[in-house]
């Protein structure tokens, strides 16, 4: 391996020649929008996985896919005569510094104040103003145009994290309930449906009705300042770590898992929440490769 160190310049040269039609890559040059919006969730996921388990050694490289994904867009976005990263750059500089008045009062980065500390900027003014020049912002690209508070909320997220979005646009303009005992009530109510729906043998409303049931839900943990798709992913990670537990006792018995029976495995996954051992960790103790 080379040891020069790579920066923005190689990485931007490198995507051009990996698209290039003659040199590149075939299944680069293969490439358009729509095929790599796929790896880009994916590569948003990783990051998000990596920080979460605390790879931070990782991190980097999952950072640096991301990034990658930018790097792509912007190469089709030049091809095509659009844009390209440098103005992915301009752009983004711009709405952060137009964002930041309490910090860049003139809108430009020679304006930043000396000495004062971020501990000093009131965290809620900080919020409000950012909520305040977002809504400016989706007021002026929708000027002219039918416009709903639900505009921008991107099609493409994952339906909780869509959930979550959708729920608390409209609870920004009075739409929600009072309290969390409402949540808990309209999950109440839905649960009910769920159940009627499956006691009437109607299967297709019933998976209509756990949709909503899942709505509400994600209701709740925004009542609850909780991002649904992080209590979620936490709640897998503990799903799997009991699991590979019970795996591992029904294995250390000599016991095939299709045969152990519910009995023996429910045996088993009560001692793995009593244990909640480290998904590394077998019941002995033992670390597994």
């Amino acid at each position: 391996m080379s040891d020069t160190r790579h920066d923005l310049h190689h990485l931007l040269e490198l995507m051009a020649v990996l698209r290039d039609p003659q040199q590149g890559c075939p299944w680069d040059v293969q490439q358009d929008w729509d095929s790599i919006v796929p790896h880009t969730l994916e590569e948003a996921y990783e990051v998000a996985d990596a920080i979460e388990r605390r790879a931070w050694d990782e991190l980097p490289g999952e950072l640096g896919d991301l990034l990658f994904q930018v790097i792509y867009y912007s190469q089709f976005a030049a091809e095509e005569g659009r844009f390209d990263f440098h103005d992915v750059v301009d752009t983004l500089t711009a709405k952060m510094l137009y964002r930041h008045p309490h910090v860049f009062p003139d809108g430009t980065l020679a304006s930043r104040r000396e000495g004062v500390s971020a501990a000093e900027v009131q965290a809620r003014q900080v919020h409000s103003r950012w909520e305040s020049l977002k809504a400016e912002e989706r007021a002026e690209r929708a000027r002219a145009e039918t416009h709903s508070v639900l505009d921008d909320v991107p099609r493409t997220l994952p339906a909780l994290a869509r959930a979550a979005k959708l729920s608390k646009r409209a609870a920004r303009v009075g739409f929600d309930w009072p309290d969390a005992r409402g949540v808990l009530a309209k999950i109440r109510e839905e649960l009910d449906e769920v159940e009627q729906a499956l006691a009437e043998e109607e299967r297709d409303h019933a998976a209509e009705e756990v949709g909503d049931l899942l709505f509400a839900v994600t209701n709740l943990a925004r009542t609850l300042k909780a991002d649904p798709e992080q209590c979620l992913r936490h709640t897998n990670a503990k799903f799997e770590r009991r699991f590979r537990y019970l795996e591992a006792a029904l294995a250390a018995e000599d016991v095939p898992l299709p045969e152990a029976g519910l009995a023996a495995m429910e045996r088993h996954w009560q001692a793995a929440k009593r244990h909640d051992v480290p998904l590394t960790e077998s019941p002995q103790g033992e670390t597994r490769p």
